[in-house]
């Protein structure tokens, strides 16, 4: 019972109670930071870095211009991966296709969602009897659509450009849910063995309405102390992220990708490399070597950050990612491991909580 009331109080407090303190329009730091965590295990596997080498269905997600890189006419993507030990359940689909020779589109969904919460407020009946039958469970999810469209720049020759329009839902089971709509924009350029991209995300300043029930959560607010949640709206601002690759062959069979991306956000300081008022700046690398472009090792660091720990020293920390991948027949399967947290010293459970990300394309004519 502790557990489930637990659970049940910290969640609301993540997601309802901190919102009565906004006002009535608010620009939050990681508003809608579901959809920066990132898709597919290749990507994954690489510290996140793709604006700058994305080609395949996750395109659409990570720069949408990358969708004219596609091989075959019909490609379909799915993910799923499991963070922190399992609670949090991210999720991904995609289809993308070329129209012609100059332009291609792109359908993906996402979700991203923490299930079977344990809602107690009825455990105790009005005898004051404990009845376990009146646990209720409900979910807490993010979705978001992206439909991506691409097409070759008629001005430079090499250049590719692309936009997705994504539409966001986010729910807090009958406490509260959202409606979100922004663009992200996107452009690649390649230059012989160098590859460049370019993504700016939420470029029109997503805007994210939440509506709360309040009549749900009413006796337990005003028992608490706590104050009524008022309906609001979040403006998610935008984040550009630069990025370069280059491709090296060693022999005819054996290749290799070393690619880096840089954050760059502007919604305040950032605990990143680099952080001001201003902006926010997060560098991340990737490294990607192919045998025969059938097995593929990857690596990446990312997500570097300064913790304090319990006896007030400063800890600096990355998260390492590694990933394999296997390819053919225009079937693709790819697995990464991403530390999202490595043991540390500040940690309660103290527990690896690593992540494993599993993907799976195909790819046919």
């Amino acid at each position: 019972m502790q557990t489930y009331t637990l659970r049940f109080v910290a969640v609301l407090l993540l997601f309802l109670g901190g919102r009565a303190a906004l006002a009535q329009v608010t620009t939050p730091k990681y508003s809608n930071e579901f959809l920066n965590i990132g898709v597919g295990a290749r990507a994954l596997g690489m510290g996140n870095v793709q604006a700058a080498v994305a080609s395949d269905a996750t395109a659409g997600y990570w720069n949408p211009a990358g969708l004219l890189r596609l091989d075959h006419k019909y490609n379909v993507g799915l993910m799923h991966s499991e963070l922190f030990a399992g609670i949090a359940k991210n999720d991904f689909a995609s289809f993308a296709m070329p129209l012609d020779s100059s332009s291609a589109l792109a359908v993906s969904v996402i979700r991203l969602g923490v299930d079977d919460i344990a809602d107690t407020r009825r455990l105790q009946n009005e005898y004051g009897y404990i009845q376990y039958d009146s646990i209720k469970f409900f979910s807490v999810a993010d979705y978001a659509v992206l439909l991506s469209y691409a097409r070759r720049s008629n001005l430079v020759q090499g250049l590719r450009l692309g936009a997705s329009a994504k539409i966001i839902y986010r729910n807090v089971g009958e406490f509260a849910n959202a409606y979100g709509f922004g663009i992200d924009a996107g452009a690649q350029l390649e230059r012989g063995n160098w590859q460049f991209g370019l993504m700016a995300k939420d470029i029109t300043t997503t805007f994210t309405a939440w509506t709360h029930n309040v009549e749900a959560l009413e006796e337990a607010y005003l028992q608490t102390g706590n104050e009524l949640p008022e309906n609001t709206a979040e403006l998610t601002l935008p984040r550009v992220v630069l990025g370069v690759g280059r491709s090296f062959h060693f022999t005819d069979k054996f290749t290799g990708l070393l690619a880096a991306d840089i954050d760059f956000t502007f919604d305040g300081r950032r605990n990143v490399l680099l952080k001001s008022d201003l902006v926010s700046v997060d560098p991340h690398v990737g490294l990607e070597l192919a045998y025969a472009q059938t097995v593929f090792v990857r690596g990446g660091i990312n997500n570097y950050q300064q913790t304090k720990n319990f006896d007030g020293s400063m800890a600096t920390r990355m998260q390492p990612n590694f990933g394999i991948g296997f390819r053919t027949n225009g079937l693709n399967l790819d697995l990464a491991l991403s530390r999202v947290n490595d043991r540390e010293s500040n940690a309660i459970a103290a527990n690896n909580t690593s992540s494993v990300i599993v993907s799976l394309g195909y790819a046919f004519n």
